[in-house]
């Protein structure tokens, strides 16, 4: 496989950042709901991978119950194994403190939160109710903070969700606020079941801003479910957003809401931001290797339209 020459051709368009931060989320989010078992040495692999290919964030695994997310039993054996490259930061999620305790004792050095703007969601994903997700994170945050931990805040169903519909922006601005009074030092807005469209993402991003929470706190989550992800991506960077997820390879969904489908595809991001002249440090062909690799473990080839593009069919 190999990159065609000049393409795509790097057009700046003003309005936008000169450089955008990928954080890699594949190992954790795009795993997390596959039901094929990966082993700990093969994700050892992919996360290697993802980091030699250029991604100055790669997110690990999570310190969760394997009852809830069997594919993620194994984050105790897995974040001490990672050889971590210089520049690199490995962030882990962690829903408690006892996954914290065990994020703590692996030698994590960043870790995130994940809260929900909505109450259903709250409840089927936390078992908590909108309010007390607030107070079950607090010690958390509290106590990485203290350590000296990095802190991240993920925001999930922040455009729509599947139990209430629309979600009112107010609500939405409320959540990330209250985050970031816990101490998030970061907060990523999560259209966990990709029904999100452009004019949403700005507007979203304005209030935010009204309210005081400014753009440099700010990253953006999208799953492509309706084909809206880049679109909403680049409603995000024209507002001023330099923090994106997205998964090696278009990997994901959520275990808690079926009509969360794959995530923005890593590759597919790179491509657009290659065509806007917007630097990410992110080496294409080495991403599609990693993207393609996984897709074999997992017995299906990659969603990612671009990994599609640039690999070639079977003889």
């Amino acid at each position: 496989m190999t990159v065609p020459p000049g393409l795509p051709d790097p057009t700046p368009s003003p309005g936008l950042p000169s450089r955008v931060t990928i954080v890699e989320v594949g190992a954790r989010d795009g795993l997390q709901n596959e039901k094929t078992p990966i082993t700990t040495a093969d994700k050892v692999r992919f996360v290697h991978a993802l980091a030699d290919a250029g991604l100055p964030v790669v997110e690990v695994t999570s310190f969760v119950n394997p009852r809830w997310v069997p594919q993620l039993a194994d984050a105790a054996e897995l974040f001490p194994a990672i050889e971590q490259r210089p520049g690199v930061r490995y962030p882990v999620l962690v829903p408690n403190e006892r996954g914290l305790d065990g994020a703590l004792a692996a030698g994590v050095q960043e870790i995130s939160v994940f809260a929900s703007a909505t109450e259903t969601f709250a409840q089927r994903n936390l078992a908590s109710t909108l309010d007390d997700q607030f107070a079950m994170f607090a010690p958390v945050v509290g106590r990485a903070r203290t350590a000296g931990l990095r802190v991240r805040g993920y925001l999930s169903m922040c455009f729509g969700d599947p139990w209430e519909g629309r979600v009112a922006r107010s609500q939405v601005v409320a959540a990330a606020a209250r985050l970031i009074e816990l101490g998030c030092q970061q907060i990523s807005l999560g259209d966990t079941i990709g029904v999100g469209t452009a004019g949403q993402v700005r507007a979203l991003i304005g209030d935010l801003v009204a309210a005081g929470i400014g753009v440099d706190r700010l990253a953006v989550h999208f799953h492509d479910t309706y084909g809206q992800a880049l679109a909403n991506t680049l409603a995000a960077l024209q507002a001023g957003v330099t923090v994106v997820d997205a998964s090696a390879g278009g990997l994901g969904g959520c275990p808690y809401a079926k009509s969360a489908t794959g995530n923005l595809a890593t590759e597919d991001l790179v491509w657009m931001l290659d065509g806007l002249g917007i630097a990410h440090g992110v080496d294409l062909g080495a991403l599609v290797r990693a993207s393609t690799w996984m897709a074999g473990l997992l017995g299906r080839p990659s969603p990612s339209a671009v990994v599609r593009a640039l690999t070639p069919p079977p003889d």
